[in-house]
């Protein structure tokens, strides 16, 4: 087992920014950063009275995202920690019962939630699949002049093993089983997006306000700006070469905005780009768009929604979208078309 020691130092990870003139209230805002956490940047903007106070609120703030980072790492095991690496890990060959933190429980509930709700395009099974093409995009990355993709009967192989029915889990007493030696849980799709929601509703209980937290381009508003006025938000322009970084900005309060994409992370071969969004369908990265975004009541569920959204037609898209009255999505196809559902317009900065 490999055992990480977890030291935070604020000083070492914080780059303060002060903006001036931009006060509410007798506040100042301002920005802190830090890339400690889900392999990610994470920024978080808010008002204060002053950098000390801001940077006490960020300090809980930037607690409350370890917390949840070592309880959903896949990759690391923590002294003192039972984590979602130590549910997937192997002893003698098979998977232990695992008892956990109730806030992993939760998660996985969410998560098969979620696999239901989208009919399977969200789904935290699929490790063992996406672990295949996890390999060879980082060796495309490495040596991109000699790519390779997976072989059809490997990703098959794999795929037999990533049905939840294997996934027990027993919230009355806090434990976690695997009962496929095989599978494994992979909850990038979510656990970044559950872990700021998770912080930002924290905030709120504690009153804390006027904060925006932006989790690798997962992004939650906490309240409005300090004088009121709605934050605004900018969608990341998915293609190259335009005149704009931003696809779209958007005024939220109160509210989350994901964008799942295929122009991050990725290798190209024969033309073909191949990305980390793999559709659970065809074991292979969707195809049909450049990114979806989705605006929603929070974070964890906007997560979920931008990715399976991705893995679906616009009328799927559409109809599961319909489930959410207070969601709006907003897609861009691999030709630079966009589609916009019937309520995204009204969250459009004027």
């Amino acid at each position: 087992m490999r055992i990480v020691s977890f030291v935070m130092v604020l000083a070492l990870l914080l780059s303060v920014l002060t903006f001036g003139g931009c006060r509410g209230g007798g506040s100042q805002r301002y920005q802190a950063e830090s890339f400690a956490y889900f392999d990610t940047v994470t920024t978080v903007i808010g008002y204060a009275e002053s950098e000390k106070k801001f940077l006490d609120e960020v300090a809980l703030i930037f607690e409350m995202l370890g917390e949840y980072h070592r309880l959903f790492d896949i990759y690391h095991a923590y002294d003192g920690i039972e984590n979602l690496y130590t549910v997937n890990e192997l002893q003698n060959g098979v998977h232990r019962t695992v008892t956990v933190d109730a806030r992993i429980i939760a998660l996985l509930q969410f998560a098969k939630d979620m696999y239901t709700k989208t009919n399977g395009a969200l789904h935290i099974g699929m490790g063992s699949v996406l672990s295949i093409w996890h390999t060879h995009r980082e060796a495309a990355l490495q040596s991109p002049d000699t790519p390779t993709v997976p072989l059809d009967a490997e990703l098959a192989a794999a795929a037999a093993h990533t049905s939840l029915d294997h996934l027990v889990i027993d919230s009355e007493n806090s434990t976690v089983t695997i009962t496929d030696p095989q599978m494994t849980l992979d909850l990038g799709a979510i656990a970044k997006g559950y872990a700021a929601e998770c912080a930002a509703k924290e905030l709120a209980a504690r009153g804390l306000s006027h904060y925006v937290l932006n989790v690798g381009g997962t992004v939650r508003t906490v309240g409005a700006r300090a004088d009121g006025r709605a934050w605004v938000v900018g969608i990341e322009q998915p293609a190259v070469n335009t005149a704009s970084p931003y696809l779209a900005e958007v005024t939220v309060v109160d509210r989350a905005l994901s964008t799942s994409g295929s122009y991050q992370r990725y290798y190209m071969m024969n033309g073909v780009r191949y990305h980390h969004i793999v559709d659970p369908k065809t074991n292979k990265p969707a195809t049909g768009y450049l990114s979806v975004s989705v605006l929603a009541e929070d974070t964890a569920l906007a997560d979920a929604l931008s990715t399976a959204l991705f893995c679906m037609s616009i009328e799927e898209g559409t109809a599961l979208l319909n489930e959410y009255p207070d969601a709006a999505a907003l897609w861009v196809r691999d030709d630079g078309t966009q589609y916009k559902s019937a309520r995204f317009d009204a969250f459009l900065k004027k």
